[in-house]
C-alpha cells in the first residue's frame, strides 16, 4: 500500500539499515532495496509462514528475513547484530495475499474454513475463539474492534447458532458472514459499498492475532531503536490503529507534555524523541498519480511519518 509514498517518506540512504515489519509478498521491501547500496541493509519480519517461505527465495545479500510477531523486532535485530537502524515501515493489517486465499478464513466474500491467524501454526482461530466465548465477550470484541453498532445482537446469534447446531457450527467463513448479514440486514440499512460483515470480520481479525496489542509494543521498541534522523513510517487501515498511530507520535513528539497553567510553557521533563513529517491520506496520496489504478483497499490507507530526534 502508498508504495511510492512509503518509500520517500523512508528517506533512504544508500548504506542505510532499515527494518520491513510487514514483508507480505515484498513490494516495500523490493522498493527500498532499489535504493540501497552494496553495504546497505534490510531486515525484514513477517508472521506469515507462506510469506516467510516467498522471502526466503529471495538471494540478495544485502536482505535478510525472519519470521516473527512485531512484539520480537528487539530479538530480531539482536540476533542480526544491529544496534540502531535509519528507518522502520509498517503497513498494517491483512495482506491481499491472505485476503485472496479463501483457505486463511480472512475474507467473507470466498467461502473458507473460519480461521483468520496470520500465523497458521500457532494460537487460536477465529472459530475455536468463538465457540468458547461468552456472550459477552464477543460483543466486547465486535463493538470495541469492529465499532459495530450491532455488536449485542451479533453476539447473541452466534451464541444462539452454537445452542442449535452445536460442534457443527461456525465452521466457515461463509456461514459467519451469512448470520451477521440476517442481523444486520434485520436491525438498519447497510452501508453502501459494504458488506454486512465487514466490520465482525475486522474485529475477529484484530482479537485472534492481537493486532493493537502488538502494535503498542512495536511502535516503542521502533523509537528505541531509531537512529538520530531515523524515519518511522506507519500506513493504517483502521481508525483503532490510525489513532493509536497518532497519539503514540503526538506524546513522543511532546505535543501532550505538562505546560504550566500561567504561561502555557511545557514543563521540564524528558526531551521528545520524534518530530512528525506527515500525515498522508488516500485522496492526497492518489492525487499525484492519476495514471495508476487505484488499489481499493488504498481509499482507506493512512500513513504517518515521523522523525527521530
Amino acid at each position: 500500500m502508498l508504495l511510492d509514498e512509503a518509500i520517500e517518506a523512508l528517506a533512504i540512504r544508500p548504506d542505510g539499515c532499515y527494518v520491513d515489519c510487514t514483508f507480505g509478498r515484498g513490494g516495500h521491501s523490493r522498493a527500498i532495496l532499489a535504493r540501497l547500496g552494496p553495504a546497505g541493509q534490510l531486515l525484514a519480519i513477517d508472521r506469515d509462514p507462506q510469506a516467510i517461505a516467498a522471502g526466503r527465495a529471495w538471494s540478495d545479500p544485502r536482505f535478510a528475513i525472519e519470521q516473527a510477531r512485531f512484539s520480537e523486532l528487539d530479538a530480531v535485530l539482536d540476533a542480526h547484530g544491529v544496534g540502531r537502524v535509519d528507518g522502520v515501515l509498517l503497513d498494517l493489517g491483512v495482506s491481499s495475499p491472505q485476503l485472496d486465499d479463501p483457505a486463511r478464513g480472512f475474507s467473507f466474500r470466498e467461502d473458507g474454513p473460519l480461521d483468520m491467524r496470520m500465523d497458521p501454526t500457532r494460537g487460536f482461530s477465529a472459530r475455536e475463539w468463538l465457540m468458547g466465548a461468552t456472550e459477552d465477550d464477543i460483543a466486547k470484541v465486535v463493538k470495541d474492534y469492529g465499532e459495530e453498532r450491532f455488536a449485542v445482537q451479533i453476539a447473541k446469534a452466534i451464541v444462539a447458532r452454537r445452542r442449535e447446531a452445536g460442534g457443527q457450527a461456525l465452521r466457515t467463513t461463509g456461514e459467519l458472514a451469512a448470520l451477521v448479514a440476517s442481523v444486520v440486514g434485520r436491525r438498519g440499512r447497510v452501508e453502501p459499498g459494504k458488506d454486512p460483515a465487514t466490520r465482525t470480520f475486522q474485529a475477529l481479525r484484530i482479537h485472534v492475532n492481537q493486532e493493537l496489542e502488538e502494535l503498542a509494543i512495536v511502535l516503542g521498541k521502533a523509537v528505541d531503536r531509531l537512529s538520530p534522523g531515523g524515519r518511522l513510517v506507519v500506513i493504517s487501515f483502521h481508525s483503532l490503529e490510525d489513532r493509536m498511530v497518532k497519539q503514540f507520535i503526538a506524546h513522543e513528539a511532546g505535543r501532550d507534555a505538562p505546560r504550566d497553567p500561567v504561561t502555557g510553557a511545557p514543563r521540564p521533563g524528558p526531551a521528545p524523541r520524534l518530530r512528525t513529517i506527515a500525515r498522508v491520506l488516500p485522496g492526497a496520496a492518489r492525487a499525484g498519480r492519476r495514471a495508476r489504478p487505484a488499489n481499493p483497499r488504498e481509499r482507506s490507507a493512512v500513513m504517518r511519518v515521523a522523525e527521530r530526534n
